[in-house]
């Protein structure tokens, strides 16, 4: 049985993440979730995570923190998940696309915050932001061609470079960010997911709750 700590779901890129590779498990867990942008918030994280931060995976006596170490952990105990592409060079390029997400895109996460379940007008945008939009529809472009096939995913198979994608579907439906019919396609797909959904539901209930609102 697992933990999942997450925060606002509103809000927690990072913690989306690592749900959709749990539910693509199967696995069963428990997902509690901290109210971020609170005084006690902090706190809170850290009782659970010494790093201060969500989200955090807990099972047995074993406690991993980080989205990607999360979803590496369930990648390896669940194999048969397919969390990884099986091919040795396609599991290479699905790390790379998880990795360039993970480490980059900071002008996107600024200026186009996590806002799950609502509609936002396209902020002015810099010039690094457009870009790295711009090179995330591009990528997209490329493993979809190249690897989507009949599944329709980045490397065909839903996989944890889906998972890292997830919040960046989430942005771009928000902010109604234009992209081709390939890659519209696609966000639609991860967008009907049943965890994408289960997450919009718990969104909304937060907005309702006055918990998730945004504020710029």
């Amino acid at each position: 049985m697992y933990t999942l700590i997450a925060g606002t779901q509103e809000w927690s890129s990072w913690s989306l993440r690592p749900y959709m590779a749990l539910m693509a498990t199967g696995a069963k867990f428990k997902l509690t979730v901290i109210k971020l942008r609170q005084p006690e918030a902090k706190r809170a994280i850290l009782q659970q995570s010494p790093a201060g931060k969500v989200p955090v995976l807990k099972f047995g006596s074993v406690t991993v923190w980080d989205s990607l170490a999360i979803c590496e952990t369930l990648a390896e105990r669940h194999p048969k998940a397919g969390l990884w592409p099986r091919d040795a060079k396609l599991r290479a390029k699905a790390r790379s696309y998880a990795s360039e997400m993970h480490s980059g895109f900071p002008d996107l996460r600024s200026q186009l915050p996590m806002a799950f379940a609502s509609t936002l007008p396209m902020p002015d945008l810099k010039p690094e932001t457009t870009g790295q939009i711009d090179r995330i529809v591009a990528a997209w472009e490329e493993a979809l061609k190249k690897h989507g096939g009949r599944h329709g995913f980045l490397f065909g198979k839903f996989s944890i470079a889906d998972c890292m994608y997830a919040p960046v579907v989430s942005r771009f439906t928000t902010y109604g960010v234009k992209t081709p019919k390939r890659v519209k396609t696609y966000m639609d797909k991860v967008w009907a997911l049943p965890a994408m959904q289960n997450w919009l539901k718990a969104s909304q209930k937060e907005i309702d709750a006055g918990v998730g609102r945004f504020a710029a």
